[in-house]
């Protein structure tokens, strides 16, 4: 019975890593289609969530028969919750990267990004590549150092975020009202990605070192 429930962990983490991955694509995607007004890469990742959606449905079925079968207690049963809550994180961020998409999708054949924004926009891509594959590497190992590495990726994501918001209020501005909602709209769905980046570090962590705030991932 033991060898069974360890096989069907072992899956579950399994899907999880498969969930991070498929959202590293779709931001990555995302984001060049925001980037390059590329509205066939952008329709791509629209149409792929669903497959996100179905790893996340696989991921609450899984857990909730290793609960309901297994009774499982301590790290076990800890590790299960956390894997629910890590899943909704994972489907979040796919969502984000979605509404980025169809952002571009939008705005074409024109950019979503007006051309005093386009290098704070660009920085959020980066960081948001580089924090989702981060997740990835955090699923697939559960390093704390990666752990670390995704808050920093989400100051980034805060600071950006907060620079949007103030060219948008400066004195200056002078953008349409559609301008003035797809920046306001990309910058959230960026910070928010992060937001939801950080949630899944601060599950990991907990796992790890049995610290729920979160507050020391490096090591």
């Amino acid at each position: 019975m033991r060898t069974l429930f360890t096989a069907e962990m072992s899956e579950l983490a399994g899907d999880l890593v498969a969930m991070s991955r498929h959202v590293e694509s779709a931001i990555t995607r995302a984001s060049e289609a925001l980037l390059t007004q590329n509205v066939e890469l952008a329709q791509a990742v629209i149409a792929d969530d669903a497959k996100l959606d179905d790893l996340e449905e696989t991921v609450d079925e899984r857990c909730v028969l290793l609960i309901a079968q297994q009774q499982p207690v301590g790290l076990d049963l800890r590790t299960i919750i956390a894997s629910l809550r890590i899943s909704a994180s994972l489907e979040r961020m796919g969502d984000l990267a979605q509404h980025i998409a169809e952002s571009a999708r939008r705005a074409y054949p024109e950019s979503a990004i007006p051309a005093e924004h386009l290098e704070i926009i660009e920085g959020m891509t980066v960081a948001a590549k580089k924090a989702a594959s981060e997740v990835v590497a955090l699923m697939e190992t559960r390093d704390l150092n990666t752990a670390a590495g995704i808050v920093s990726d989400d100051d980034d994501l805060d600071r950006l975020h907060a620079q949007a918001y103030a060219t948008l209020l400066s004195s200056g501005y002078s953008g349409s009202t559609q301008e003035t909602l797809d920046i306001s709209l990309l910058a959230r769905y960026f910070e928010r990605f992060g937001d939801h980046a950080v949630g899944v570090s601060r599950r990991i962590v907990y796992l790890v070192t049995g610290d729920h705030r979160g507050n020391r991932p490096r090591i």
